[in-house]
């Protein structure tokens, strides 16, 4: 079989497996993973509500450190086939590019974890430590029955982490752009003002909840939440809805209504944020507003993988491969770093960014090979030959 990570991506590419469908991507890693050495499990995570989801932990060898690649091969819908140059599912290669749903996010960042890692392999099969890869059906969906589950079920068999890549696409621009290093979290709230509905030629028989929506959210966005860290910019609320529902330009609404998002930094928990907003509202509404403030739970929390050794391993490999020094980042949306976290360090590197969820997603081939390198550098960093 072919382990390039161009034969790797084209045939992970060919799996349509839209969230939450398998859709024979994970069959395909176990095969090569478990003729590679690999021991593999499937496993099926189910939760009330949601659909069930398929996941594949693999490990290779049984000794100390442990270096856990992660990953996901689910993907989201390509939306209007018509409007792809190729079939989504194709893994057509035009030119210089790999097309196809999921080629950047992130089979093949999936696909290049791979080729380095059985690289490496076949190099030193007998290195001192374990090699193994994490891999999800639910990233793009809720992340209930993905990451989280399959971390409790190899945390119950005793598994033990001692760091881990996690593949996303990374760099804005070009390859060795970006590191990333943590994440900002994300919590998002809803506030609604009560009024009394009434005609707007007679106001004082009426109550606008609006100027007072507009005050309480003034409260919320004029003074900033925190001016970042040395590693995290600012706390940043963005108001993303406001809403009356009134078809009528001549009634005053009986209520009005926002919802907000905060990406935060480290210096926040949810809890503490939420008691912010909350002293926050309660000062601007006194006691003449009538409000209620809801906020959503959330599993989205901000970490941070302080630079260290094995930081330095994947900026070394991103530079020698690239000639860039990579940027250390905690930019961007969530990811599944922020469950991964809590069992070990996590950094993300992976590819550019600029064509995911979009049509005619693409990466250029070179940066596949040239990521696997990178990859295979890290491993050869992270298991030093015995001396």
């Amino acid at each position: 079989m072919d382990h390039s990570p161009l034969a790797l991506a084209q045939s992970l590419l060919r799996c349509p497996s839209v969230t939450p469908a398998e859709g024979g991507a994970l069959a395909f890693i176990e095969s090569v993973l478990r003729e590679a050495g690999f021991e593999v499990h499937r496993l099926v995570f189910s939760e009330p509500g949601t659909p069930d989801v398929e996941n594949l932990y693999a490990r290779y060898g049984k000794g100390e450190p442990y270096l856990l690649f992660a990953g996901h091969t689910d993907v989201v819908p390509p939306g209007d086939v018509s409007r792809w140059r190729h079939d989504p599912f194709g893994g057509v290669i035009d030119g210089s590019e790999l097309h196809g749903r999921g080629a950047v996010d992130m089979k093949g960042g999936v696909a290049c974890m791979m080729a380095g890692a059985l690289a490496f392999i076949r190099e030193r099969p007998d290195f001192k430590g374990s090699i193994g890869f994490l891999i999800t059906g639910d990233e793009e969906g809720p992340a209930i029955n993905g990451t989280v589950k399959l971390l409790d079920w190899a945390k119950g068999r005793g598994e033990r982490f001692d760091a881990c890549i996690l593949g996303e696409p990374t760099n804005p621009n070009r390859l060795g752009d970006m590191i990333k290093i943590g994440r900002r979290g994300s919590l998002t709230g809803h506030v609604v003002v009560e009024g009394k509905q009434g005609h707007v030629a007679y106001p004082h028989l009426a109550d606008n909840p609006i100027p007072n929506l507009m005050r309480i959210l003034s409260a919320l966005i004029t003074k900033p939440l925190d001016h970042g860290t040395e590693h995290f910019d600012a706390s940043n609320l963005e108001v993303t809805t406001v809403d009356v529902g009134n078809p009528a330009a001549n009634v005053i609404p009986a209520s009005a209504r926002a919802t907000f998002n905060i990406r935060f930094n480290d210096i926040w928990t949810p809890q503490s944020l939420e008691e912010e907003i909350a002293c926050r509202l309660r000062e601007a509404a006194g006691n003449t507003v009538r409000y209620t403030l809801t906020m959503e739970p959330t599993n989205a929390f901000a970490f941070l993988t302080e630079p260290n050794a094995f930081v330095g391993f994947i900026a070394d490999a991103v530079e020698a491969e690239t000639g860039i020094r990579p940027k250390l980042s905690t930019t961007g949306g969530t990811s599944d770093a922020r469950f991964i976290v809590r069992d070990c360090p996590v950094v993300e590197f992976g590819l550019v960014g600029q064509t995911m969820h979009q049509v005619d997603e693409r990466v250029p081939v070179a940066d596949l090979d040239r990521l696997a390198v990178i990859y295979r550098k890290v491993l050869e960093a992270y298991f030093p030959e015995a001396v």
